[in-house]
């Protein structure tokens, strides 16, 4: 049998895993073999699960919500730990918004289905507005670069992230309305069938050890991740290794913490009508998961780690 892991350009734990051979050396013991499926817009990872495209897949936070209202049958695997520096609410250091409020009424460009949207739907429902409230638009809706719109006045926000975050803030003219840490955990959130989580849960749970082997990777070899993230995704390789060194690179089972703020979340969208229908995030819960999980967790860690 052939698990396909599907990859895509936001998340880099699974790219790397995709390039340094760890998935095949899991689950070549259990008789498995790997293949990939490389797409680019990581809010169809639901989707593809659901269609037997991929059997696992990675993302942020709002993805696998946004799923589970489609009626897909996903379960959650494993997430990292928070990341408080990976994005930040951006506006205009000089301009006319100093509060979350004043964006009511303004248009905020941010990858719209991401982590971003619950970011953003988490900071406005704090300030009491709503999702609705604000003018939502992707990065691709213009040419011009977000930065170059907030200096102009165009826009009233923007959600940064990673290589594009740290370029911002080195270039200035920027001003950090909401750190991503001040209102979510904004954890990468790892997810499969419900059907493999059954049937398979060892195949499973060796994936998430490959991940956090990929990711320790990733913390050992810094300089080089960020080289091949600027030459794969665009941007400096500095701002690269700024924002990868921003991150936590270690993973963990599923929570009661994180079901509950994805929960909130949940509710949040649904009465913003981002969501069409109420869902309950525990119903993606496979508890029998959890201890295979934590093992092969501990296993992947380093000696000096145990």
């Amino acid at each position: 049998m052939s698990i396909t892991i599907g990859v895509h350009r936001s998340n880099p734990s699974l790219y790397h895993l995709a390039r340094l051979g760890l998935a095949e050396r899991a689950l070549a013991p259990l008789g498995e073999t790997v293949a990939w499926h490389y797409y680019t817009d990581g809010t169809n990872t639901a989707r593809l699960l659901a269609e037997g495209v991929i059997d696992l897949g990675g993302t942020g936070s709002t993805p696998p919500l946004t799923g589970q209202a489609q009626g897909h049958d996903i379960v959650y695997v494993a997430v990292s730990a928070p990341r408080p520096e990976h994005g930040a609410l951006l506006v205009a250091a000089d301009g006319p918004v100093r509060t979350v409020a004043d964006l009511a009424g303004g248009t905020v460009v941010f990858g719209v289905g991401s982590w971003q949207t619950h970011l953003l739907a988490k900071a406005l429902h704090d300030a009491g507005l709503s999702y609705a409230d604000i003018v939502a638009r992707r990065p691709a809706d213009d040419p011009t670069p977000p930065a170059e719109r907030l200096a102009a006045g165009e826009i009233a926000g923007w959600v940064a992230q990673e290589a594009e975050l740290a370029a911002a803030r080195r270039a200035g003219g920027v001003r950090v309305l909401v750190e991503t840490g001040s209102v979510i955990s904004d954890r990468s959130v790892f997810f499969t069938r419900r059907d493999l989580a059954h049937q398979r849960p060892e195949v499973v749970a060796a994936l998430v050890g490959a991940l956090q082997r990929a990711d320790d990777w990733v913390a050992a070899h810094l300089d080089e991740a960020a080289a091949h993230a600027a030459a794969e995704l665009g941007g400096e390789a500095a701002d690269w290794h700024t924002a990868l060194a921003g991150l936590p690179w270690r993973l963990e089972s599923v929570p009661d913490t994180f079901v509950a703020e994805q929960q909130e979340a949940a509710d949040i969208f649904v009465a913003a009508g981002y969501l069409d229908r109420p869902i309950s995030v525990a119903d993606a819960l496979v508890p029998a998961l959890t201890p295979l999980v934590d093992a092969a967790l501990a296993a992947a860690a380093p000696a000096g780690a145990r």
